[in-house]
């Protein structure tokens, strides 16, 4: 990374000539997109940043950088606990692709670390709570948005629409996968009715929330955010796969669900319709067996060499035998 092209470019965005780079230094994590821990002296006063660029490779279902600081700024404004959003770059002469800029945030994200640590937050029903209502915050953003124009508009069969999207994703992957194909066509079959749509974070699980002693510090990586029924984001946060082995607890593998769900409802003033949650929880369970074989893609093509791409291709299997279990109970 060019250190010296991002200190001119910074000092003119934050509005200080003499604003220095004190550390860069890339983040473990984010299979998708690439974090960098920047720290810099603006103003004489010391800030710790994270700057957020593509990788080589990306999933033509992920945002743009310039997308996903559209969204950071419409969630911040409605008090979901995210970092700040600062400045984006789409100039490409400064790093080669574009970029922003955001606060850092402390804690721990690592799903096999969160999900051992009972202390997080307060305890684990209470964490559960917590996290229940930053995604009620999330739904509270819905269409229109003018800001959030190139989400498009909002399907009109939410349920429908992802079935058909996971269907165009396998086929154009060309690699057989009828365990998939069959637990589709179980979710057409049984599609729930639909809903007025919200603003879905799309990827709102364990492993992608910072949490320390005192509960949530950030919800992180926004580059899959759509339209969608409220239930989909619900499901996806608590489907067996998220759970990071602690199948117990049953909300991200950190608390019970039952309090993960008092504490959507008191925030949103809603009841969730429970019996539409195994449907979506089918569905995250066959759209994270999609999304890993597309990352494992990534690798086995030559894109991106990477061995946690390579080993994402191999939860494919056992998610398989997740499917056939919940479709047949469908």
């Amino acid at each position: 990374m060019d250190s010296a092209h991002l200190r001119d470019w910074l000092a003119a965005a934050a509005g200080d000539p003499a604003l220095r780079i004190t550390s860069l230094a890339r983040l473990s994590g984010g299979a998708i997109q690439q974090n960098w821990a920047l720290d810099v002296t603006l103003h004489g006063a010391p800030h710790r940043w994270v700057l957020r660029t593509d990788s080589d490779a990306v999933l033509a279902v992920s945002h743009g950088r310039a997308a996903e600081f559209a969204l950071l700024r419409a969630a911040h404004a409605e008090g979901v606990t995210v970092p700040a959003p600062l400045f984006l770059c789409e100039d490409l002469s400064v790093l080669g692709r574009p970029f922003f800029v955001m606060t850092r945030a402390e804690g721990v994200a690592a799903g096999h670390r969160v999900v051992k640590d009972a202390t997080l937050g307060g305890g684990r029903e209470r964490m559960a709570r917590m996290l229940g209502r930053e995604l009620a915050r999330i739904h509270r953003i819905r269409p229109p948005r003018a800001d959030l124009a190139f989400l498009g508009a909002p399907p009109a069969d939410p349920a429908l629409a992802l079935v058909a999207a996971m269907r165009a994703r396998l086929d154009a992957a060309g690699t057989p996968r009828p365990v998939l194909e069959w637990g589709l066509r179980a979710l057409e079959r049984k599609a729930p009715p639909p809903l007025p749509t919200v603003l879905n974070h799309n990827d709102f699980r364990t492993g992608n929330v910072m949490l320390d002693a005192t509960g949530v510090t950030a919800v992180l990586d926004w580059e899959f955010a759509a339209w969608g029924d409220p239930h989909a984001d619900l499901g996806w946060f608590c489907a067996k796969c998220w759970r990071f082995g602690n199948v117990a607890q049953e909300a991200g593998g950190i608390g019970p669900r039952d309090a993960f769900h008092a504490g959507y409802e008191a925030e949103s003033g809603t009841r969730i319709d429970r019996a539409r949650l195994p449907w979506w929880e089918l569905m995250a369970t066959i759209r994270w067996a999609v999304i890993a074989a597309d990352q494992a893609m990534r690798h086995i093509s030559g894109q991106e060499r990477s061995l946690e791409l390579a080993l994402t291709g191999h939860i494919v299997p056992e998610l398989e035998w997740d499917i056939l279990a919940m479709a047949e109970a469908l």
